[in-house]
């Protein structure tokens, strides 16, 4: 059986706690629900991977407090905010602050998944990403500092022998790390070598971005 995407649901209604658990857990779905933004933020550093679903009316905290206070707190997981209708300028507050969508209420079922199911590719994908970043930042650890001087070359685009100019050794041994280098980064091109580099960071300033 395959794990259920998990949703926290945050909002003070208890009638729309309810109401939408079930009604996301009837489609699929696991939800926590959590009866406020402060709430959900006493435990939400700590919460595990899943999109989160976030009124805007709230009180203490509402969903655009509670939005800001995530992103300071690094906080990664996709937001989808729930506006009363008619609420333009509060979804573009939203939207500019990171989320990822918004949902006018009363909502139909079916935008509502709809609208969760985009979040869930996005955070799929944004997933996908930091394993190949991390990856990459391996491969990049285990090379010798020479190596990591002629791959720093190849990045900002120099041929072997200017890359040997410029660090006194010979095209030659230019060659022989550069083939050291391919090896140990499981690159078999040019282009290769380019996208891990260019996914740890090396290129901007030579230096691998935290």
């Amino acid at each position: 059986m395959s794990e259920q995407k998990l949703i926290h649901l945050v909002d003070d209604d208890d009638a729309v706690r309810h109401s939408a658990s079930f009604m996301l857990r009837h489609a699929g779905f696991a939800v926590k629900t959590y009866t406020d933004g402060v709430a959900f933020l006493e435990v939400a550093e700590e919460a595990a991977a899943g999109c989160i679903l976030l009124d805007v009316q709230m009180p203490r905290m509402d969903g655009l407090e509670v939005q800001e206070q995530l992103n300071a707190r690094g906080v990664a997981m996709p937001v989808i905010v729930l506006t009363g209708h008619g609420d333009v300028n509060v979804a573009v507050k939203a939207m500019k602050a990171g989320a990822v969508d918004f949902v006018e209420k009363p909502y139909e079922k079916q935008t509502l998944v709809e609208a969760l199911n985009r979040a869930f590719q996005r955070l799929e994908e944004r997933s996908q990403r930091d394993l190949l970043v991390d990856e990459a930042r391996g491969k990049i650890e285990h090379l010798t500092p020479r190596e990591r001087e002629v791959l720093e070359g190849l990045v900002d685009g120099h041929t072997n022998k200017s890359i040997a100019d410029s660090l006194d050794i010979s095209p030659r041994t230019v060659e022989i790390h550069r083939a050291n280098l391919m090896e140990k980064l499981g690159a078999t091109s040019l282009s290769g070598v380019l996208r891990i580099a260019f996914a740890t960071g090396i290129g901007f300033e030579g230096k691998v971005t935290d």
